[in-house]
């Protein structure tokens, strides 16, 4: 019964040259490959096969036998080798004793508890991811809270800064601060473009421009 629980989480990747499996963890899905045994039965088919293609006759008979054979004892040969695919992967999981999943001791094994970490989370590991959860929301929170928009003119005209002193000089034409000249700056409605000046129309897109309506 458990290695019917064991290999609930496998792959067979056997052929009739030999067998292999793949078992998984039940929580993570990683998992291990076991090493390829050979059956001796198939390759030995494959050979007299191989030589009835060339010669025929009594070789492509005995070639047919010998895969009858092969599928007459595959079965067994092959309950055979998952047993022994199971005993050589076993060592590399652990069961929970709570719901029975084998899981990998490395990462979804709580070895402190001896369970699970379905079962048994690992309270340093929840606490981390809930800190970062909650600074997470706290960022986006104070994201949604701060004025990103305050300095924009909705009609198509940004803040001016004076590239002296800081200023803010929006709406001028010299800065209040240092009276250098201002080189004003609006960006159409239309596209976005940045435009210098007070045209009428932009010359990116033709859209009328504020302040010419």
């Amino acid at each position: 019964m458990g290695i019917i629980k064991f290999t609930a989480n496998h792959e067979d990747l056997s052929t009739d040259k030999g067998y292999q499996f793949k078992f998984f963890c039940d929580k993570c899905g990683n998992g291990y490959m076991t090493r390829f045994q050979t059956s001796m039965t198939g390759m030995a088919g494959s050979l007299l096969r191989a030589a009835g293609d060339l010669f025929g006759g009594i070789f492509n008979q005995a070639g047919n036998s010998a895969y009858e054979i092969q599928r007459a004892v595959g079965g067994k040969a092959h309950d055979d080798a998952f047993i022994a695919a199971v005993e050589e992967c076993k060592q590399h999981f652990k069961q929970c004793t709570r719901c029975g999943h084998w899981v990998c001791p490395e990462v979804c094994f709580n070895h402190k508890a001896g369970l699970c970490e379905d079962c048994a989370p690992d309270l340093e590991q929840e606490r981390a991811t809930a800190q970062a959860q909650a600074a997470k929301e706290q960022i986006f929170e104070k994201a949604r809270q701060t004025d990103y928009v305050s300095n924009i003119d909705m009609k198509g005209q940004v803040s001016a800064v004076c590239s002296s002193c800081g200023a803010n000089a929006t709406g001028s034409k010299f800065c209040p601060e240092c009276g250098k000249p201002m080189v004003v700056k609006t960006s159409c409605p239309g596209c976005g473009v940045a435009i210098e000046g007070k045209p009428k129309f932009c010359p990116d897109c033709g859209a009328r421009l504020p302040g010419w309506q």
